[in-house]
């Protein structure tokens, strides 16, 4: 008799078919449907806040706010700033009044390349910074290094600080963000996430509350003109063929007219609170990168502030700083160079900006009295002056007498103190009065103003002016060289 065989159990095959489409689905999914981290963050604060409506006493005050999302460094932060003025000047609104962020702290992008972070995005890295400046006391208005007071003095535009805005709209004592009690902090925190995805408008529009505007460079310029001749044209630059095709770009930029779209009668008009992304614009290929609003010849309020916004200077503070450091330590007619040499695109030119700056040299030193008294501004580090222009500068001492402010650590301290005492930043709103002036966060640090006096002293320089190509530092001095003549010959 035949013995049985035991049967043999096997795993049955999977078809190679299968786990090919198991793969091809799983590949698929991580690259191009699974959220990234940064929309994941969003989804979640946004849906924690649903419940987050504007306060009672918020909605009560019967003002109308804006405020926007500024980045990069100063001298973008200032333009932004200008432009904020400006759009609230239109639309009527109270300017929610910013602090100056640290440098490239939050960054845009590139409009001309129509990459950009959305405005969600954008004010909630400018939010994140906001407390992280407050928490570690270094948190300064921009009205207390440029004097705005002309133009709320003359009720051309209304304004209220951010800290102040925010005690009054979200219920927040900005002392306590200040403090490291952490029971207080935990408390103090989650209503500084509810407030901020209000103020971010993550959890939407509300008649009442809150109208984000969620358009940018890529698909926006703003512009202003009576009776709205230009809303909705196309602009002029617009994505090219190459750029389409090579980034898959589908955006089309068209021209909105900012008074229509958000002023009397349209849906952004009821709510409370108007927050914008960045403001920041510039001229490119015969347009506007975001904001195109230059004249208003039919409304004298906003021509006028149009023409005081071209140029806003230093507090009282800061140029009476650069007026000391020129009359009491240089005291004799100079030149200034302005060296970015270390930031982004302007490292790699430093032979070309060291080289204006020794034809200009050597012309006066052909033509005038030795030596040539030089101020210089710049932000190379002494440590690595070896075998550069500036080095040969400093020890031509015959012909050449090199001034540097951070030389003078006393009078820039002294000036920051003076800055501090004179509170500039908190103020404006007459029917909130148990708020606007107060002093946050007592125990602030000195801020850094070097940059700011540097840039008074520059725009001194009798001897004329080099400065670095593209910088907007230098643009800002070109202004006050323009504009703020009088201060010099005092």
């Amino acid at each position: 008799m035949l013995s049985r065989r035991k049967p043999q159990y096997r795993f049955p095959l999977v078809p190679i078919s299968i786990l090919m489409i198991i793969f091809s689905f799983t590949f698929f999914y991580y690259y191009y449907l699974r959220p990234s981290s940064s929309l994941i963050e969003l989804s979640k604060t946004a849906s924690e806040s649903r419940s987050v409506q504007c306060s009672t006493q918020a909605l009560a005050l019967g003002e109308k706010f804006m405020w926007y999302a500024p980045h990069s460094g100063f001298s973008n932060q200032l333009s932004e700033f200008k432009n904020a003025i400006l759009m609230a000047g239109v639309l009527n609104r109270t300017l929610i009044v910013p602090p100056i962020l640290d440098h490239h702290a939050v960054a845009l992008g590139s409009c001309p390349k129509f990459r950009v972070s959305n405005p969600n995005e954008i004010r909630i890295s400018v939010w994140d910074h906001v407390i992280e400046l407050i928490q570690g006391a270094r948190y300064m208005s921009i009205a207390e290094i440029i004097d705005i007071s002309s133009l709320v003095s003359s009720s051309l535009v209304r304004v209220i600080d951010l800290r102040d805005f925010v005690s009054i709209w979200c219920g927040i004592s900005f002392d306590l963000a200040c403090l490291n009690d952490s029971k207080l902090q935990s408390s103090v925190s989650k209503s500084l996430k509810q407030c901020r995805s209000l103020l971010a408008g993550l959890h939407g529009n509300d008649d009442k509350c809150i109208h984000a505007i969620n358009e940018d460079c890529r698909t926006t310029v703003w512009t202003y003109k009576q009776g709205g001749q230009e809303d909705g044209m196309l602009d002029s630059f617009q994505p090219d063929d190459q750029l389409k095709k090579k980034k898959k770009i589908l955006y089309v930029r068209k021209r909105r007219d900012v008074f229509r779209t958000l002023g009397p009668g349209s849906q952004a008009e009821s709510a409370s609170l108007l927050a914008f992304g960045s403001l920041f614009s510039a001229p490119y290929k015969g347009s506007e990168l975001y904001v195109d609003i230059h004249e208003s010849p039919q409304d004298q309020r906003l021509q006028t502030l149009m023409e005081k916004i071209k140029f806003l200077p230093f507090v009282p503070e800061i140029m009476n700083a650069g007026k000391e450091f020129r009359n009491t330590t240089i005291r004799a007619p100079y030149l200034c160079a302005q060296l970015r040499l270390l930031d982004g695109q302007f490292k790699n030119h430093q032979n070309a900006t060291f080289h204006g700056l020794r034809q200009k040299l050597e012309a006066l030193r052909h033509k005038g009295t030795l030596p040539i008294h030089v101020f210089i501004m710049t932000d190379l580090p002494r440590d690595n002056w070896t075998n550069t222009y500036l080095r040969d500068l400093i020890s031509d001492s015959h012909n050449y007498k090199v001034y540097f402010l951070k030389d003078d650590v006393e009078l820039v301290r002294e000036a920051a103190t003076k800055l501090m005492a004179a509170g500039y930043g908190q103020r404006f709103i007459t029917n909130s009065d148990n708020t606007a002036g107060k002093k946050y966060c007592s125990k602030q640090k000195l801020p850094d103003v070097l940059l700011y006096v540097e840039q008074t002293v520059c725009s001194c320089a009798s001897l004329g002016l080099v400065v670095t190509a593209g910088s907007t530092i230098a643009e800002n001095i070109e202004l006050m060289r323009k504009y703020g003549s009088s201060y010099c010959q005092s």
